[in-house]
Parts: C-alpha cells; sequence; structure tokens
C-alpha cells in the first residue's frame, strides 16, 4: 500500500480514459461483493423482528448522516434497546399502564374479565418477543459452552488461555486506560486550533478505529469523511486507491497506510512517517480493547445483560455495512470530469456489473479476486464500445 501511494502521488492529474473505466468497473464489482457479504452477515445478525428493524435502521440512519460522534452513538442505543427489549422492561410499564387504566374504567367483575384478557395479550406479546436468552438461546448456549474464542482473524484460541493471558481485573485496567487515552485525545483535538498534521491525522484515524464495528466494508465511508473531507487527499486519489486495492489481498484497513501517505503532502511530515501514524491509529484501538475483552470475557460471556447488548449492537453495525454500499455506488463511477466521483446508477452497464458480481457470489461461488477481475474486463469492455 505505501509503495502504491508513492506511485499515486507521481501521477498527473488526468488519467487515460481507459484507466478511468477499469477503475469505475473495479468499484462496480466491488460494491456487489459487499452487498453479498451484506446479505451474508444480515441472515446471521437477524434473529428476530427487532434485529430486523435495527438493521434498517442502521442502514437508513447512516444514510442520512455521517458525522464524527453518530455512529458509536447509534451502535450504544441500539444495545440499549435489545437489553430493554430483551429484559421485557418495557412491556412491564405498558402492562401496568393497561391495568392501571382498565381498573379506573371497570367494575371488580369486569375487571376479573379484563385481567384473564390482558394475560392472554401479554402472552401473545411474549411470544412475539423473543428475548435473546430464547431467540439466540442455541448462539448463546455455544458461545457459554464453547472452550473457544474467535479473534478478528477468525483465529480459534481457548477461552482458559486468553483469561491466563490477563485476569479480569487487569483486562477492566487495560479498557478503562483506552478509555481515558481515546478521551484525552479527542478533548486535545478538539481544543487545539491548529494541530499538527501528524497528530490530526492520528487522532481522526484512532477515534475511526474505535467506532467501527461491523467489518471492512464500514471502514470505507469512515475515511473518505475524516481525511478526504479534511481536504488531506483528493476524491479523485481516494477512488484510485478504493479501486486499485480491492486488487490486492487483505483487509481494507490496509487502506489506511495508503491514505496516511497521501495525507502529509504540504506539511513536514514525511510520507512514510504519515503511513506508519496512518496504521498506528487505526489498528491500535481494536488491539488494546480485544487485550482487554480477553481478561474479562469470561466473565462477561456467562452475563445474559451484555449478551443482550452485543445482538443490537451486531445487527445494527451490519446495518452499517448497507451505508457502506450506498456511498460507495454515489460515488463510485470516476472520469476526467468527474474527478470527486459519481453515481454509477448514471449509465446501465455499472449496475449490469454490480449485479454479476453479486450473483456470481451468491449464485455461482464466484470469489471476489476473479469478481474484481471480471468488473475491470468489463469497463474496459464499455470503454471499447461507448467511448471509441
Amino acid at each position: 500500500m505505501y509503495g502504491l501511494s508513492l506511485g499515486v502521488s507521481h501521477v498527473g492529474e488526468t488519467l487515460p480514459a481507459p484507466i478511468y473505466a477499469l477503475l469505475s468497473g473495479l468499484n462496480a464489482a466491488t460494491v456487489g461483493i459487499i452487498i453479498f457479504a451484506a446479505v451474508q452477515l444480515a441472515k446471521k445478525a437477524i434473529t428476530d423482528k427487532l434485529t430486523r428493524v435495527l438493521v434498517f435502521f442502521g442502514a437508513s440512519s447512516g444514510m442520512l448522516y455521517s458525522a464524527l460522534w453518530f455512529f458509536p452513538l447509534i451502535l450504544l442505543c441500539a444495545g440499549l434497546t435489545t437489553l430493554v427489549w430483551d429484559f421485557g422492561w418495557l412491556h412491564r410499564i405498558v402492562d401496568a399502564l393497561r391495568k392501571r387504566r382498565t381498573a379506573d374504567q371497570w367494575t371488580d367483575h369486569e375487571n376479573t374479565d379484563i385481567q384473564s384478557s390482558s394475560n392472554a395479550i401479554e402472552m401473545r406479546i411474549s411470544s412475539t418477543r423473543v428475548p435473546c436468552q430464547t431467540a439466540n438461546e442455541d448462539v448463546e448456549r455455544s458461545a457459554l459452552d464453547s472452550p473457544y474464542l474467535v479473534t478478528e482473524n477468525n483465529e480459534a484460541i481457548l477461552a482458559d488461555e486468553a483469561a491466563s493471558v490477563l485476569s479480569w481485573r487487569s483486562g477492566i485496567i487495560v479498557i478503562i486506560a483506552f478509555m481515558i487515552s481515546f478521551v484525552a485525545i479527542m478533548i486535545l483535538r478538539g481544543l487545539l486550533t491548529k494541530p499538527p498534521r501528524g497528530y490530526s491525522l492520528f487522532a481522526n484515524l484512532y477515534l475511526a478505529g474505535t467506532i467501527i464495528f461491523g467489518g471492512g466494508p464500514v471502514v470505507i465511508p469512515l475515511l473518505r469523511e475524516y481525511i478526504v473531507a479534511e481536504n488531506w487527499v483528493s476524491p479523485r486519489d481516494f477512488l484510485l486507491g478504493l479501486a486499485l486495492i480491492q486488487s490486492f489481498p487483505g483487509p481494507n484497513f490496509n487502506f489506511v497506510v495508503y491514505l496516511g501517505s497521501l495525507a502529509t503532502k504540504g506539511s513536514s511530515l514525511t510520507s512514510a512517517g504519515g503511513a506508519l501514524i496512518a496504521f498506528l491509529g487505526i489498528f491500535a484501538p481494536g488491539i488494546i480493547i480485544q487485550t482487554g475483552i480477553m481478561g474479562v470475557w469470561k466473565v462477561l460471556r456467562s452475563r445474559r445483560w451484555f449478551l443482550c447488548l452485543l445482538r443490537g449492537v451486531n445487527a445494527t453495525a451490519v446495518g452499517f455495512i448497507y451505508t457502506a454500499v450506498y456511498k460507495l455506488w454515489t460515488i463510485g463511477f470516476i472520469d476526467a470530469n468527474n474527478q470527486m466521483g459519481s453515481s454509477l446508477g448514471r449509465d446501465p452497464w455499472w449496475i449490469i456489473i454490480t449485479a454479476i458480481s453479486f450473483v456470481g457470489g451468491a449464485w455461482f461461488d464466484l470469489s471476489a479476486p476473479l469478481a474484481i477481475v471480471l468488473g475491470a474486463a468489463l469497463g474496459l469492455l464499455w470503454y471499447a464500445v461507448v467511448k471509441t
């Protein structure tokens, strides 16, 4: 990624027209791949009607607003929603209000009949409300009984082994220390009128690395918001790197090395220094949080309230992936006249490429690298047919 950034930094303002077509094809195929990933994750995250609503809520809210503080607030609200729902607190309040209202309106005899009806209604509500201990019974039981933890890289490790690395007290200390560092960095970021480019870059990516929940696709719109919106990297270079990174192995988080190197332009910071700062900023929060969680996981995994919180957070985070689809769709097409990117919906050809990428992965087991190559080839075909 760093070498790619050095090459892009020496690219002129305008690229050859076939290259733009190739990059647009890559972006269209990428959107299809992310849609397929979002659908697969949604099938796992949706366990009842509430989580279905939260997936939709996460997707729509992320499309409408994308301030720095907004995503973590939405995740917190979603977690609290499933917590209140699964524990039945709202239903108890509604039931108490219903009983009080009927007590003022009916006689004692009628109240007896209504009480039985109320109990029947409560049973129907309970049957439609699926608390985390029943809706996710199989999932939770496997999580509680399984001796393994799954890391971010899908590597299974023994839970007892993880607990032996840190005690739960040490895990709490690590998490509290991280929260203090996060608050301090954000406060300092807001107080400094003209912070150094290196500190601003680290603070923005530290924030992004902290609030990202839901996988690699979610990071793309956040990086555009935190780096391109700061005028550190041009929209053209962002889209150019985004298209090219799909052809390389590794997670989308590696994209920050490319952006960090380019973000140093016009500052005293070297490109290598910017790449290193960006790398540390995006990866440090996840590493620290995972280290702390490993210490307290043995305790938290047996707490029903914690599993209920995760149920809502996970469903909403999947919705954010659909937000990423929308964001990429609106900026996926680039040419000499649209350096900032425009909608892929401007030409049916790009819609077809997206559909091929999605259908190929969903029905024909088309791998992501092959889908990317196919999208690039179809982009060049579009140029050959339409522009020549």
